[in-house]
């Protein structure tokens, strides 16, 4: 009877790129490894390397053993043939490059509102067709007075209605 090797110091490593996958067994042996998948058993070294992983043909658990050690791992893996590997500085320089390109639109935004003229809210130099516009009374206008003491009898007469 084989007995189970401790996982916890040294666990297995599984390294996946395109479609090949590789395990390599956390048993230290300078010999033959023994691994097994399902009931099919193969003599290898430490690592075993699976070229064209097959999803659901691959997945299962795999054990390597030598002599009185074993060691089982279940695999289930999802691979691709026509991904592509991204390294941490390709990751990086997307990232900053995206970075720079807003912050440049951002100035440039500044820069061009800034010198435009004319106030907020409305295209500047724009005129509008047709017939002009009425221009509003002037701000101190007679018709929005407040009500003078002398003045209250002629607005005595209205009641002022609940809403």
């Amino acid at each position: 009877m084989c007995e189970e090797y401790n996982l916890e110091e040294n666990p297995f490593e599984v390294v996946i790129s395109k479609t090949k996958v590789t395990i390599t067994c956390p048993i230290q042996s300078d010999s033959s490894i023994k691994w097994k998948k399902d009931k099919q058993e193969k003599d290898g070294d430490q690592v075993y390397v699976i070229e064209e992983y097959k999803s659901p043909k691959d997945d299962g658990e795999y054990t390597c053993q030598f002599g009185t050690n074993s060691a089982k791992l279940y695999l289930k893996a999802k691979v691709c043939s026509n991904c592509e590997e991204l390294d941490v500085l390709t990751v990086a320089g997307v990232i900053i490059a995206d970075l720079l390109i807003t912050l440049g639109v951002l100035i440039l935004v500044y820069y061009f509102s800034k010198n435009r003229k004319g106030g907020v809210g409305g295209s500047a130099g724009v005129h509008p067709r047709g017939p002009k516009m009425v221009r509003p009374p002037p701000v101190p206008n007679p018709d929005y007075e407040p009500i003078r003491k002398g003045q209250r009898d002629v607005y005595a007469g209205l009641q002022s209605r609940g809403f």
